[in-house]
């Protein structure tokens, strides 16, 4: 699953590359995304900023609300349940990103892996999104399986990654279509093993739903 990826472009270009208007009020998000923290999709034809996760509202032991959990990722075998299932059917979106990483090694030791697609600067992962009383505007990643891509000897599963000419049968095709694109990636990918520090003085927090 993803918990950290990174978008190093600017709005303007984003928006130029996916052919999307930027929403009025700007965006403010970091080069590099996590859970929780703000980033930039495609919807409606719009570029937008919303938070990386839909909020998981849980409750402590004795009954009192606690602070909304980010789930940031969707198993695409799951997006016929009811937490997934009305954004999936009518609110789907692209992720911009330009490289996401997964962790490797040795609990309390593990390193930054970055994957992106080769010969290309910006690409799109495939996300829904809604609207929620917690976190405003948000969106998840939609997650499948990697076997039998290259991404499987990094981690077990990946984003859905999309093809430009697959963008609008993913945001607005009906959800049969937007099914079949849930594949592993078969075209080659980068993969650069860093001895980065998988946390960097931040609590990387990882949901999957």
């Amino acid at each position: 699953m993803c918990n950290l990826y990174r978008m190093t472009k600017g709005t303007d270009e984003v928006a130029k590359w996916f052919d999307a208007v930027e929403a009025q009020g700007g965006a403010n998000f970091g080069e590099e995304i996590y859970p929780g923290y703000p980033g930039l999709v495609v919807a409606g034809g719009e570029l937008k900023q919303m938070t990386w996760g839909f909020p998981l509202v849980m409750k402590g032991k004795s009954g009192q609300p606690l602070k909304p959990k980010p789930v940031n990722n969707c198993r695409t075998d799951k997006l016929g349940s009811f937490f997934w299932r009305h954004s999936f059917e009518e609110r789907r979106c692209l992720i911009p990103l330009t490289g996401w990483a997964e962790a490797q090694g040795q609990k309390g030791a593990m390193t930054r892996t970055w994957l992106s697609q080769p010969d290309t600067e910006l690409f799109a992962c495939a996300g829904v999104w809604r609207v929620s009383d917690e976190f405003g505007l948000c969106y998840s990643m939609v997650m499948t399986d990697s076997a039998g891509s290259a991404a499987q000897d990094v981690h077990r599963r990946m984003p859905v990654l999309l093809k430009p000419e697959d963008y609008k049968g993913w945001v607005s095709g009906t959800p049969d279509k937007a099914r079949s694109f849930c594949m592993p990636w078969a075209g080659e990918l980068t993969i650069n093993r860093t001895d980065q520090p998988w946390v960097k003085g931040k609590a990387i927090q990882k949901s999957l739903l």
